[in-house]
Formats: C-alpha cells, structure tokens, sequence
C-alpha cells in the first residue's frame, strides 16, 4: 500500500501563518516549535474547533487526518492562561460573560481608579484602515446594565489609508497606554435599551461606525 503521506503533506495554519507537515499526528510541543513558539512551555495551543478553542497538553497529540483539524492558535503564558483568560478585576452579567468567552479573542476585565473596562484584543477591522485588527476597549459606568454603554477606545489608533482625517477622536490614558477615543453616541431614535442592550450590541455598533466611518467622503 503507497504512503500518501509524504506525497500530499497535510497543511495547517498557527496563528494565521501556514505550514506544512508529513507527520499525521504531532504533539502540541512539535507545532509550537514548528510556529517558533519556543521554549514550548512558555506557550499554549489551542484547536479552534466550531465551538470553544480546546487547549492542547504539550505532549498531547492532534490527529490532522480528522475533519476540522487545520487552524491553531497560541497564546504566552506569561499575559494568560487561555483564550478569555487574564485580569478579572471586575464582574460581568452572565450574558456578557457568556459572550466574551464565545469570542474567540483574549479579553480582561480591568478597573483602574475605580474605572472599569472590558479589554478585548484583536478586534477586526475593515479593510480601509491602516491595521486589520485592534485592541479595543469600552467604560462600564456605575448602574451598568440600565446605564448604557458610550464611545469606544481604540489601540493603536486607527487612520484612513486614504489619508482623510477621521472626526471626534481625542487621545484616553489607560493601562499604561494611550487609547484612541471615538466619541459616538447614541440619539434619540436609538437609546440605550435596558433589558435588551449589552455588549453584543454595542460592539454590533462599534461595528457600524467602523464601516460607517469609511462610506464618508
């Protein structure tokens, strides 16, 4: 029987970068290394599967021969333990939490001064800005889910790669870096609404005035 293996290695992405490889069944340890994530110890991998990323055990090994398993992601030790974990200074409602873990991206919770914020790194960006991904953060003022959420914090900040000057940012100390404030609010025909409003849907908006802000002339 012909070995097919080393005829049609099976390719793999880490962390958006692409390999290719004739071993069917690598330790999480042997893709670490193969991403130059090294020492491996110093590392996690996870399987971004359709659900919640499964974190790998370094010796464990990942049969590539079954469906869906192609895409990796890693994370350093040193910042968090997993995807969703790092600084939790604060409490969410359930359905924020729920939906923070389901992001797929790196998230904290972080109250400095008695100003508390949720982190998320990573974010997608439209095409149009100078980076495709940011770190994005928004206040949770006191009274928090009956008080709405307001504006959004970029880093690093954004610009147009047309070079137009985007309106209403001013530059937001906090956590050892300077964020990029957009100052956008809700209007009158799109209140805060208390029981249906949270972060899903204001990160929807967030959205919005992403791709909003690249329709204008």
């Amino acid at each position: 029987m012909t070995d097919d293996k080393k005829s049609k290695p099976f390719k793999i992405q880490i962390d958006k970068n692409e390999y290719e490889l004739d071993n069917a069944t690598p330790t999480a340890r042997e893709l670490l290394t193969l991403a130059g994530k090294t020492p491996p110890e110093h590392f996690a991998l996870y399987l971004k599967d359709k659900g919640k990323p499964q974190r790998l055990q370094l010796d464990e090994r990942v049969d590539l021969r079954e469906p869906g398993v192609e895409k990796f992601v890693t994370l350093p030790l040193d910042q968090t333990e997993g995807l969703g974990a790092g600084r939790r200074q604060f409490s969410m409602p359930q359905e924020d939490a729920d939906w923070l873990e389901n992001l797929d991206l790196v998230y904290e919770l972080v109250a400095e001064g008695g100003n508390p914020r949720v982190v998320i790194y990573g974010w997608p960006v439209p095409s149009g800005y100078n980076v495709d991904k940011v770190d994005v953060n928004v206040r949770i003022d006191p009274g928090y889910p009956d008080t709405q959420i307001d504006m959004v914090y970029f880093s690093p900040a954004l610009h147009r790669v047309d070079g137009r000057a985007i309106g209403a940012t001013s530059d937001d100390s906090f956590d050892n870096k300077i964020w990029q404030r957009w100052s956008r609010h809700r209007t009158g025909t799109n209140p805060w609404r208390p029981g249906l409003d949270s972060l899903s849907t204001h990160f929807a908006l967030v959205d919005d005035w992403l791709a909003r802000e690249l329709r204008k002339g």
